[in-house]
């Protein structure tokens, strides 16, 4: 069972019990009528990359539907919090790609984009290049990561916000969500 397309989603929800804060999040992205299984972070080469919008178009109330998901959660009033999806892939699609999934809470949008998107690079880019230096962070140019021997694409879906005024829970989600 093979994907053959994917989206990026992200939410936010806001209330006073920890799982309904989950829920209202899931919402916002759009996904929270699937049965979401988490599976780990790979994208298949031929794997079609959409838009949320045509990928939610896709899904069916119940559905079993795979995701790769970053989640994180914060009941303290004004603390930041991010969850972020990170993809990155070879530009001619003949290898598979990677994502990889980063939240936390006193995490900020940006550090939280940037960290998700490098960690996919660096993950593909030490399949693809022996000489890959992992101390060394990729070096991205006009939206590309070049390494010896391709060009890597990258991009992230990072959802943020913080804690609830009053103290109720705030979640933030980001999803690659698999369509079969």
């Amino acid at each position: 069972m093979i994907p053959k397309q994917m989206f990026l989603t992200k939410g936010v929800g806001t209330h006073a019990d920890k799982l309904v804060s989950f829920e209202m999040a899931l919402r916002q992205a759009g996904i929270s009528g699937c049965n979401l299984v988490l599976v780990s972070s790979i994208l298949p080469p031929d794997c079609e990359i959409i838009g949320p919008e045509e990928g939610k178009k896709k899904l069916k109330d119940g559905q079993i539907t795979f995701c790769v998901m970053a989640r994180t959660q914060t009941n303290q009033a004004g603390e930041p919090i991010a969850a972020s999806i990170g993809l990155a892939y070879p530009e001619d699609r003949i290898k598979h790609g990677y994502l990889s999934e980063h939240a936390g809470v006193g995490l900020g949008e940006e550090k939280a984009a940037r960290d998700s998107e490098r960690m996919a690079v660096a993950m593909l880019a030490s399949l693809i290049d022996d000489s890959f230096d992992h101390d060394l962070p990729p070096q991205k140019k006009d939206g590309v990561y070049v390494l010896s021997k391709t060009r890597l694409l990258a991009r992230h879906m990072t959802a943020s916000a913080k804690g609830d005024e009053s103290g109720r829970w705030t979640t933030a989600v980001a999803a690659a969500v698999f369509v079969m």
